[in-house]
């Protein structure tokens, strides 16, 4: 049994490591941004991201999303995740909060059914992406406009119409930005963080099955947790996709074994914060948030470009072998935010989290 298993997690990684980055740049009048990701050790890719500079006029959009079980819940998140922002009734009046944590369910309503399925298979691998292309000729929806309206997504028939989801999934942590108010959304184990006087400050927490939170809403659904896994399989307990861990009829989708109901975070941003940091748990499975922050500063002045810093910290995370940590995809999205943002003096990090989902203590780290 142990060399079968050793030979399945011998599989999952290469004989030598993919270090090819794709990386990108961009600024506006208020912010600018540097972002790379590299697939590294394992044997495929399965993060994603966003970066929107301008989702509207005045907003901007950044997310990571960490893939597990496969690459199609991840690439979903990215394509879709700030459209739905953008669309919501609640963004419409001014309501970032609310309009995000819709946004991650309304996730995995639209990968459900037939139009579910043809979307996830056209993000797959190039089998499922010819038939989830030839089905979409067969099967989408006549009209003109029926694409733009979103109550047709989900009434789109042909043979997948009781397809339940994606039973792999992937993490979803989000930044929102408004002139001067921060607001970041995360369900999962990616973080942000941001540098507020060059000191670290956790604006998420990772959701691990050893928070007595998390626990007790596995317990509470009809799971358990085996070798700090869920079922003894999935290592974190928020999440969008893994619909296998969903299927209580009985509760809300927020109290589910998995949910991919996130935190909500406020903050208002002041003059003493210097930038802003997205990554997957690949980043800092191998520093913690002092230590990014710390690094950051001490090479942002040296590099180009902000991508090129994020790349140096991708170079220091790898591992010179499979042993140990730093053997994960890893992606980071870095903001900085041009100075003056505003007249404010520097407001209590720590009180930030008064409009929040779920209360979320700001951890200096």
């Amino acid at each position: 049994m142990g060399v079968f298993t050793g030979i399945i997690n011998m599989g999952i990684y290469l004989s030598t490591p993919k270090t090819d980055k794709l990386s990108e740049d961009g600024e506006n009048h208020k912010l600018k941004f540097g972002l790379s990701s590299m697939q590294g050790w394992r044997a495929s890719m399965e993060d994603a991201h966003s970066a929107l500079l301008n989702l509207d006029n005045e907003t901007s959009f950044f997310g990571v999303f960490d893939g597990h079980g496969g690459r199609v819940v991840a690439k979903f998140c990215a394509k879709y995740l700030h459209s739905q922002v953008l669309r919501s009734e609640a963004y419409s009046a001014g309501d970032l909060g609310t309009a995000v944590h819709r946004a991650f369910f309304r996730m995995d309503e639209m990968m459900r059914g037939q139009r579910g399925w043809r979307e996830l298979s056209a993000l797959g691998d190039k089998i499922n992406k010819f038939s989830g292309m030839i089905e979409g000729l067969i099967w989408s929806p006549r009209g003109s406009d029926s694409n733009n309206r979103q109550d047709d997504w989900s009434s789109e028939e042909g043979p997948h119409s009781d397809f339940a989801g994606p039973t792999c999934g992937s993490t979803a942590c989000v930044a929102l930005i408004r002139n001067n108010q921060l607001v970041v959304a995360n369900a999962g184990d990616s973080r942000c963080v941001i540098s507020r006087a060059g000191q670290a400050y956790n604006l998420s927490r990772d959701h691990k099955p050893e928070l007595e939170a998390e626990r007790e809403r596995i317990l509470k659904a009809g799971g358990f947790i085996h070798m700090g896994r869920i079922n003894g399989s999935l290592n974190l307990t928020r999440a969008i996709g893994d619909m296998e861990f969903k299927q209580n009829k009985f509760l809300p989708p927020e109290k589910q074994i998995v949910t991919a109901n996130p935190d909500i975070n406020i903050v208002e941003l002041c003059d003493d914060d210097d930038f802003l940091v997205l990554a997957c748990d690949g980043i800092w499975d191998c520093m913690s948030s002092q230590q990014l922050v710390d690094f950051i500063h001490e090479h942002i002045q040296k590099e180009s470009s902000l991508s090129a810093v994020c790349e140096r910290v991708l170079d220091r995370c790898l591992a010179p072998s499979t042993i140990g940590e730093g053997c994960d995809n890893m992606t980071m999205v870095l903001v900085q935010f041009k100075k003056p943002i505003s007249q404010n003096k520097k407001p209590d990090v720590g009180e930030q989290s008064a409009k929040s989902v779920e209360e979320i203590e700001i951890d200096a780290t």
